[in-house]
């Protein structure tokens, strides 16, 4: 099995009223993953770009605001099981990366 990064972008937080049914719709999203969710992962806050000549303070979270850790058969796999996710239903958009491991 090959590890996936799923970067969570735009949608923003859900407003506070709404924020326990958004936790209720991602564990059930969460549920559904399986064993395939490695690391359901965490929102992204304040950050810093180390460059070789500096450090430099960025926006709250960069371009991602969240991340989650798949594992999956192939890149069609991963992007299959985060089809359904309820991030994207509010708004958001989620970017799936291969791990590019050697061997």
């Amino acid at each position: 099995m090959r590890k996936f990064l799923v970067t969570y972008h735009g949608g923003g937080a859900p407003a506070p009223e709404q924020a326990q049914e958004a936790m209720a719709a991602f564990m059930a999203w969460a549920s559904s993953a399986g064993d395939a969710l490695v690391d359901p992962g965490a929102p992204l806050g304040p950050a810093k770009t180390v460059t070789a000549e500096s450090v430099s303070d960025g926006p709250a979270a960069g371009p991602a605001n969240g991340y989650s850790i798949l594992q999956a058969p192939d890149l069609d796999s991963a992007v299959a099981l985060v089809k359904g996710h309820p991030f994207v239903s509010r708004g958001g958009s989620l970017q799936v990366s291969t791990a590019a491991l050697p061997g």
